[in-house]
């Protein structure tokens, strides 16, 4: 087989099962950043980049998926989505100018963490957070700030820093991760701005990566509100933990 049409059918192999983590439990994305810096033919600025703006399409289906379930909470999602507007672009103008060695470091922590957190049991909550008031808006704005500048420094969509730190701020998971999917059209076009500039997409890549990515997301939606979940949850912890650990491994 060519050794381009071998390296495409990798490619688009790991974009579907990335599509399915992500409308699943939120958290994959990262799992492309990693393949595509591993493969060797990529730099971490380029494989960040294009990851990124793949997630905005495939924020889009899982925002439609989603919302066509009831599964999200607008008045939750909206101060996420606004607190993450500016500092996707801010975090990707920055992952710019950071040598590539301290931004693979980054990324692969990032990675690492993601996974432990999938991997950790979920507890059962006495109350849950309800979004409502000025204080609770503002600490989801706070968090979709964060997740947005994490994102364009990372080029993971949003939901590696938002469903976590949701989730241990109380908020019921099933929202949080509806909101990550919200969260990644904001993210995606906040960073991709910052990256345009920068000419690193790869935008023949990007758009294999983003057909097989919808694919995979439209069957994660699915289990997402099934019990087989669970059981994706601890492959994608799995994974994370392994690509991530890889990574790092190999920048050090």
């Amino acid at each position: 087989m060519d050794a381009t049409l071998l390296a495409d059918a990798g490619l688009a192999a790991v974009a579907l099962a990335v599509g399915l983590l992500i409308g699943t439990v939120g958290v994959g994305g990262v799992l492309l950043i990693a393949f595509l810096a591993l493969s060797g033919s990529w730099s971490i600025h380029q494989a960040a980049a294009t990851a990124l703006v793949t997630f905005f399409f495939a924020g889009l289906l899982g925002t439609w998926l989603y919302q066509r379930r009831g599964s999200i909470v607008w008045h939750i999602a909206a101060p996420v989505c606004v607190g993450a507007l500016g500092f996707g672009y801010l975090g990707a103008e920055a992952a710019a100018r950071i040598d590539s060695r301290l931004l693979t470091i980054f990324i692969a922590l990032v990675i690492v963490g993601a996974g432990i957190h999938v991997l950790a049991p979920q507890r059962a909550q006495a109350r849950w957070r309800s979004g409502r008031g000025w204080r609770e808006q503002l600490l989801l704005g706070t968090v979709g700030a964060a997740s947005g500048l994490g994102s364009g420094l990372s080029g993971a969509g949003g939901a590696v820093f938002s469903v976590p730190s949701m989730m241990i701020l109380r908020y019921v998971p099933l929202a949080a991760v509806a909101t990550s999917q919200v969260l990644q059209i904001v993210a995606a076009i906040s960073g991709s701005i910052g990256n345009l500039r920068h000419g690193f997409i790869d935008w023949r890549a990007a758009a294999l990566i983003t057909a097989f990515e919808l694919a995979g997301v439209m069957l994660g939606v699915r289990l997402a509100h099934a019990a087989s979940a669970a059981a994706l949850r601890r492959l994608a912890g799995a994974l994370c933990i392994a690509s991530g650990g890889l990574l790092l491994a190999r920048s050090l």
